[in-house]
């Protein structure tokens, strides 16, 4: 089983690494990117053929591990 993770900051928090993207992208002429908010994305194999045990384990990874929640939302996608 296949999941896909999507972490990416909360709304309010800032992101000097999504500002610093747009900067760059309007100097290359995009000039209609509003806002860039970057995160990260994972892909975790899973070898349970249990989809609800499958998605408890991954949102403790979560918590636990791959998002810090203070400042991050993440969204789990099961395959």
């Amino acid at each position: 089983m296949k999941a896909k993770i999507y972490v990416t900051l909360k709304p309010g928090v800032l992101d000097p690494q999504g500002k610093a993207v747009a900067h760059s992208l309007h100097d290359l002429g995009f000039d209609d990117v509003a806002d860039v908010r970057q995160g990260k994305y994972l892909e975790v194999e899973l070898t349970t053929p249990d989809k609800k045990k499958a998605r408890a384990d991954l949102e403790e990874m979560c918590k636990k591990l791959l998002a810090n929640t203070v400042i991050e939302d993440y969204r789990i996608e099961i395959e």
